[in-house]
């Protein structure tokens, strides 16, 4: 059965995504595309030291071959694409520095770029392609994540599910596949999504887990699809597809809202904070309020965080943070910092986690559900906190678009900057590195063959 003749999201999203050309997407949103490419690469360098990655890297270096077309970021080794697109998925993820979509409360570029990055690397496709591949995974893993909800939301991590199928779409993109196999590269995808918020209760490592298995198994259902294995058409919205399965509120009519017009890439948000992404709205306000009455830490009783629902099902079971990754899920921490150090950044987080300064600090923040706060979400993610003082005195302050959301976006100066910063944290690169990398992505759609981003 053609496309043509079994219209219905799934397969209107797979014709989108296999007949979108370069031609066809604005100046602007390629050029949007470079900047959260340039950013999710500091994040992927950021992550190299990091303890979970070097564990999947390890396991990637001991499973897969010990060569290859595909370069893994973290190491300069290379591999095949499937296995370094999982290891620098993982570490794209792992600093919480990796950019949001707010309406779909999901992280495309590390579930994105490093499935597209490993196969445009080994097909040797043109910086064009690259980047039309990438919008295209970014246009459906948006819309997949807003069509599930925030029911969804409360129980799994969008990422790693919606995730799944934009690194396939991604891919699929890249290896030219027709409407009919981009549909059954959907239904691999799907089939196999996954990805629980339960590890943020044990301070696990999964997080690392969903983006690393997100980017390689959207690799292998495009390439599967390929190869002409079928998957489910209707794994969206098929009555035991993801939505019958793993939602309560799911409305397929944001699978195709304004597709083609309507470029949901241009609305993905940079993360300024080096955490999760429910405690920017909070950190943004109270750095008002310290700014414009004059506070410091000393002067501090205690800190209300208003906030929506999403953020207590996630920040909630996080009290007592174990590691410097589950304090990134701790408001009380990351308000902590704001209030201590001025800047909730890699280093304040590596040098707070035994602070008790900073215990002292987060005993005194609670979060409570704001009614306006909540009904914004997930299209509007405000700020709100109400600061109490020691000498009897409340402020309080709001933000209505955090640091780094499109209306407060980041100029490419200061991607530049954030780039530096994270390529060198954990010495993943040198500065003069980092420089030839800004050079090649800002170069990137006129290069006619994606090679090596980092010198071996």
């Amino acid at each position: 059965m053609s496309l043509e003749h079994s219209s219905h999201p799934s397969a209107e999203l797979a014709a989108f995504a296999a007949n979108l050309r370069h031609e066809d997407i604005p100046a602007a949103v390629l050029r949007r595309a470079e900047d959260l490419l340039l950013d999710c690469l500091g994040s992927i360098l950021a992550g190299a030291s990091a303890r979970p990655v070097q564990a999947i890297e390890r396991y990637a270096r001991a499973m897969g071959p010990a060569d290859g077309p595909s370069e893994v970021l973290i190491t300069r080794r290379r591999t095949t694409p499937l296995f370094a697109a999982m290891v620098n998925a993982a570490a794209a993820h792992v600093v919480e520095q990796d950019d949001v979509h707010n309406g779909s409360v999901f992280h495309p570029a590390a579930v994105v770029f490093p499935p597209a990055l490993a196969v445009a690397q080994a097909l040797g496709s043109s910086g064009a392609e690259l980047l039309t591949a990438a919008v295209a995974g970014y246009e459906i893993g948006i819309r997949v994540g807003e069509f599930l909800g925030r029911s969804h939301y409360k129980i799994f991590h969008t990422t790693g599910t919606a995730g799944t199928l934009a690194a396939a779409v991604a891919v699929g993109r890249l290896l030219r596949l027709t409407p009919e196999q981009m549909l059954h590269a959907l239904g691999s995808a799907g089939t196999q999504a996954a990805g629980l918020w339960e590890f943020l209760r044990d301070a696990a490592d999964s997080k690392q887990l969903h983006t690393a298995k997100a980017a390689a198994d959207g690799i292998t259902a495009a390439y599967l699809a390929k190869e002409g294995f079928t998957g489910a058409r209707h794994i969206l919205e098929g009555p035991q597809g993801m939505a019958a399965g793993m939602s309560t509120d799911a409305d397929p009519s944001r699978l195709v809202d304004r597709l083609g017009t309507r470029w949901a890439l241009a609305e993905t948000s940079f993360k300024y904070h080096a955490s999760c992404r429910h405690t920017h709205p909070a950190a943004d306000a109270l750095q008002l309020s310290l700014r414009e009455n004059g506070l410091s830490e000393s002067d501090i009783e205690r800190v209300v965080a208003h906030v929506h629902q999403g953020a207590i099902d996630v920040l909630g079971p996080v009290v007592n943070p174990a590691t410097v990754h589950q304090s990134k899920f701790s408001m009380g921490t990351v308000l902590a910092l704001i209030a201590r150090q001025g800047r909730a950044g890699l280093a304040e987080f590596d040098a707070g986690l035994d602070d008790p300064g900073v215990a002292d600090f987060r005993a005194r923040v609670e979060m409570q559900l704001d009614p306006e706060v909540d009904a914004a979400y997930p299209r509007r993610w405000i700020g709100k906190v109400t600061v109490y003082t020691r000498d009897g005195r409340v402020f309080h302050a709001r933000v209505d678009e955090p640091k780094g959301d499109p209306g407060n976006t980041l100029g490419r100066d200061e991607i530049e900057d954030k780039t530096l910063r994270l390529g060198q944290y954990a010495g993943a690169a040198t500065e003069a590195e980092l420089r030839g990398l800004i050079g090649a992505i800002w170069s990137l759609d006129g290069a006619p063959r994606v090679g090596d981003l980092l010198p071996r």
